[in-house]
């Protein structure tokens, strides 16, 4: 009895924790900014939010707080809060900072002799047409995991965490380049590309096309506007 005692309670030690309700709200309300379900300008309430994922104001305050600090949100005195306007030259020095950290990782990658995650990569973009994805959506997810996954097998945690953040902050308009089946396409075609030369470890072409990817990416982003953000916002 005393055995059996003892392994329910080590069992109810090993038991994961449930993620803070402050965390939960974070999370939906970031999704609800890269779903477009929250656009620049929209004004909410802290009740609204709590209301809606039913939980108590608290963790609603928290969550948004931290979003405040990261700079999604602004909070307005007595009349609750927003989302921040976008800042397209903010988006810029991101996008110039993304090439940095970019083209940096891919010359290492060219050079070093261990390049995890490539064969993975290779089973994505190195494809005929008939397997490629055409839902926006999903090609947004892998074009962000195979920028990712280049920074990552270079082998820098810090340059690795810093591309994460950068990527993340710019999220909000980069998918919209994923609307449009032609952006699509190109993607597709200019992944396999970059891919071919760092496998083949062409160092100098790999980075050229990287840039001029990165570079075509931040202009399209520059014809952004509020309405097509509206547009695509969930009926």
């Amino acid at each position: 009895m005393a055995v059996a005692s003892q392994s329910a309670s080590r069992a109810r030690r090993v038991q994961p924790r449930a993620m803070p309700l402050s965390e939960v709200v974070y999370r939906q309300v970031k999704s609800d900014i890269f779903d477009y379900r929250l656009l620049p300008g929209d004004r909410f309430s802290e009740g609204e939010i709590a209301e809606r994922l039913s939980v108590s104001r608290t963790p609603v305050r928290e969550a948004l707080q931290r979003l405040e600090k990261e700079g999604y949100l602004q909070v307005h005195f007595r009349s609750g809060w927003s989302l921040r306007p976008l800042d397209f030259r903010q988006f810029d020095h991101l996008y110039d900072l993304r090439i940095i950290l970019e083209t940096a990782s891919v010359k290492q990658l060219c050079e070093q002799d261990e390049r995890p995650g490539l064969e993975k990569l290779r089973e994505i973009w190195l494809v005929g047409a008939d397997e490629r994805s055409t839902q926006g959506g999903k090609v947004a997810d892998l074009d962000e995991a195979f920028h990712a996954a280049l920074v990552e097998a270079a082998g820098n945690p810090e340059v690795a965490r810093c591309h994460r953040d950068v990527t993340e902050r710019i999220r909000i308009l980069r998918r919209l380049d994923f609307t449009q089946g032609d952006r699509i396409v190109a993607t597709y075609q200019e992944h396999a590309q970059i891919l071919r030369a760092i496998l083949r470890r062409r160092t100098e072409p790999a980075l050229l096309m990287l840039k001029a990817h990165i570079e075509t990416s931040k202009a399209e982003v520059r014809k952004i506007s509020l309405h097509q953000l509206y547009l695509a916002r969930p009926g």
